[in-house]
This record gives structure tokens, sequence and C-alpha cells, in this order.
């Protein structure tokens, strides 16, 4: 019986505004996208407020980082989605829209079935793999750690606010 589910997090500093015009690639395919996320082998959630999307969420000081947060019943659908397939052409025009970071974009950690990560846990994650490398708590599709209901279960999961957008 399935226990654990992937969740993830990326963030990315835009080049401008969402209605600056270097930005108009990325938002005319983001309906696209996320309707091949939602429709992927898989897939299981994805952070969206009312628009559908998550691109006006604002989580960090600064307004250009935007978010991408969601949640696959593993590790091989989240990276068959985002190394394959129309996903992996948008991923590749990335440098047209978005600024390099030297941190890092992506974390992956596993999660209860039923779970929805809250923005404040996933910044968290992000934090804690630029602050310690890849361990259990937070890694990266190069560095993976495999689904272990003990460390899940080990997580105190109350210390992690509820997104009031989700």
């Amino acid at each position: 019986m399935e226990t654990l589910h992937l969740a993830q997090i990326n963030i990315a500093r835009m080049r401008g505004a969402l209605e600056d015009p270097v930005m108009r690639g990325f938002v005319a395919r983001l309906d696209e996208i996320n309707a091949l996320a939602d429709g992927s082998p898989g897939f299981v959630w994805r952070l969206q407020t009312d628009a559908g999307n998550a691109t006006y969420l604002r989580p960090y000081d600064d307004e250009r980082i935007i978010i991408n947060m969601s949640v696959w019943k593993s590790i091989e659908d989240l990276r068959r989605f985002v190394y394959r397939g129309d996903h992996a052409e948008a991923l590749r025009q990335r440098a047209e829209w978005f600024e390099k970071l030297e941190q890092p974009v992506v974390a992956l950690w596993w999660v209860p079935v039923g779970h929805k990560p809250s923005i404040d846990e996933a910044k968290k994650r992000i934090a804690h793999l630029q602050e310690s490398g890849p361990t259990p708590f937070a890694f990266t599709f190069r560095t993976p750690f495999p689904p272990d209901e003990q460390v899940v279960l080990s997580t105190d999961w109350s210390t992690f606010e509820r997104c009031s957008a989700v």
C-alpha cells in the first residue's frame, strides 16, 4: 500500500514582472504546462490560486521570485514530467525568462499520502537544502533519497504553517 508521495518546490527569479514583454513566452505557455502536469501519470496536486497557477504568490522578499509546488506519486513520475516532452522544451527556454540563481532552485522531499505542503514548509525544505546539502529532509534529482516512512513519521508536521492560498 502506498503511504508516501514526493513533494517538490522550485523557485525562479523572473527577468521582469509577469506583464513585462520579456516574460511573454513564459506566461503564454503557463496554462499549457500546468494542464500537462495535471494530466501526467503520477501527478497528485499542485499549488494554485483561483487563477489556476501560483505565479502571483510572492513568499519571498524579492518580488521577482516565483514558486511552483507539487506532489507526485514517485520521483520517477516527476522526473518523467520535468525532463521529457513539452515541459522539457519549456525548461530549455528557462534562461530567456529567468535569471540563474547561485542557490538550489529545486528541493524534493517525501510526505504522507494526502499531505499538501504549505509554502512555509517548502521554504524550510529548500533553505535546508541550501544550508546542509541533500539529506532525507530535502534532496535533489541528482542526489535522491528513497521513500522512508521512519524519516517522514519523525518529522514534526505541526511546525509547518498551512498556506491560506492552498
